[in-house]
């Protein structure tokens, strides 16, 4: 299986199964002398790691990662620092329980990649789905954390503004507030009606879909490239490669559609340190480069397909069946996709603000 690599100065390459020994990334391309300790990436583990909600799998995993390579004690200062060599990071898989599957290794669960994975490589990992499992998304944050700290000042931060057809609203919108509900929701408000709502779909057995945004803020002007090399189209492919993502939009999206031209253009007026932009319904990016306001995306979430109603499939044998898929599943998987976009947004612009850097100076 190739393609388990992205980016292309800041680059990630990702291994391991839902229901293998362990799983783990190499971080290549890190600039030398950034202060890094593990403490700084398990915190960003911890945010998504399972089983720390009803409203989640309840898998239990420590999540707990280990530095193999790449960093060292300065020896002037003792702070460990990256040393510009590839950073190894592992992550044992202590709660598997590959029994869940074996009554369904035969049938392809339907929403799942179970068909898709046969049909190309002529087998699939039955266990909870092998690569294709959100599982993998661990290493993910791993990297994300190591890439939060390339650019000065850059932060980012992500949140759920949407479950099923409920949206929050933008008006009640608190950063602070998303580490005080499970669902990493802005909204107090329509936190507190997602937990009775989301309980409901729980208990039934069933799941939801969710949209969540993500906002990078101190992007400098200039990241990205016209044409080939377009910073929201790396940014939209990122985010599209998260499991159960089907669809992205920069800034406004396809809110966009519905504008006039007068309503659309970010308007500038120039300030004492340069030119300011009125508004942002480009999502802080024009023709391809980022334009130093906050760069702005969301992506819709599926329902998790893992559900306890009977649905109609057909078996490795070509016959049709039945399938009811146990185990351990989320209710709303795009709830623990909030760090797994902080970090995807991370690692895109760490690797267009290096490939910057090397251009121009």
């Amino acid at each position: 299986m190739s393609h388990n690599t992205f980016g292309h100065m800041f680059r990630v390459t990702t291994f391991g199964e839902s229901h293998g020994v362990a799983i783990g990334c190499v971080v290549d391309g890190c600039p030398p002398l950034i202060p890094l300790d593990v403490t700084e990436i398990q915190a960003d583990l911890d945010r998504r790691r399972p089983g720390q909600s009803r409203f989640t799998t309840q898998r239990q995993e420590a999540d707990a990662v280990k530095i193999l390579s790449g960093v060292m004690a300065h020896p002037e200062t003792g702070v460990q620092v990256t040393t510009g060599t590839p950073i190894a990071l592992l992550i044992e898989n202590t709660d598997q329980r590959s029994k869940d599957y074996s009554d369904i290794k035969d049938k392809f669960r339907p929403g799942h990649a179970d068909f898709t994975y046969e049909a190309k490589y002529g087998l699939r990992d039955y266990r909870g789905g092998g690569r294709s499992s959100a599982r993998e998304t661990a290493t993910r944050v791993a990297a994300g954390a190591i890439a939060r700290k390339i650019i000065p000042g850059m932060t980012v931060r992500a949140a759920l503004v949407q479950m099923g057809p409920h949206k929050i609203n933008r008006g009640n919108w608190d950063w602070d507030e998303i580490a005080r509900n499970p669902f990493f929701c802005p909204d107090k408000d329509k936190a507190a009606f997602f937990e009775g709502y989301l309980d409901g779909i729980r208990k039934s057995g069933s799941s939801i879909g969710a949209v969540i945004e993500v906002v990078a803020e101190g992007v400098p002007a200039g990241l990205g490239a016209p044409i080939y090399a377009k910073l929201d189209g790396d940014l939209a492919a990122a985010l599209m490669s998260i499991n159960a993502v089907k669809g992205v939009e920069i800034g406004d999206g396809f809110g966009a559609a519905e504008l006039s031209g007068e309503d659309n253009a970010d308007e500038m007026r120039m300030t004492n340190h340069g030119p300011s932009f009125l508004s942002n319904h480009a999502g802080g990016i024009l023709g391809g480069i980022s334009t130093g306001q906050p760069v702005v995306a969301r992506f819709a979430v599926k329902p998790t397909s893992s559900i306890l109603s009977p649905r109609k499939t057909v078996d490795r044998n070509g016959a049709d069946t039945d399938i009811l898929t146990k185990g351990r599943h989320d209710p709303c998987v795009g709830i623990r996709a909030v760090p797994v976009a902080e970090a995807m947004a991370a690692c895109v612009l760490a690797d267009h603000f290096i490939r910057h850097r090397g251009q121009v100076g």
